[in-house]
C-alpha cells in the first residue's frame, strides 16, 4: 500500500481504519492525516499494546486493502 495515496485520501480510508481500531476517535483520524507513523502511536496508545504489534496489525490493515480504490 502507498502511504502517499492513503494519505492524498485520506477521507476515503479513515472510514476503512475506523472499522479496523473502533477506538480511534474522528479527532485522533483526523489527526493521523493518513501518516503511517503517526496511526502507529495512535494505535499503541490507544489500545495498550507495543510497537510491534501496532505494526503487525498495520501490515494486515495495508494487505486488506491492497486494492481498496478510494
Amino acid at each position: 500500500m502507498n502511504w502517499d495515496i492513503v494519505e492524498g485520501n485520506w477521507k476515503q480510508f479513515k472510514g476503512k481504519a475506523k472499522e479496523q481500531w473502533g477506538k480511534l476517535t474522528d479527532d485522533s483520524l483526523d489527526i493521523i492525516a493518513g501518516k503511517r507513523d503517526q496511526l502507529s502511536g495512535k494505535v499503541q496508545e490507544t489500545y495498550g499494546i507495543s510497537k510491534d504489534e501496532a505494526e503487525k496489525q498495520i501490515r494486515e490493515f495495508e494487505d486488506r486493502n491492497r486494492d481498496y480504490k478510494p
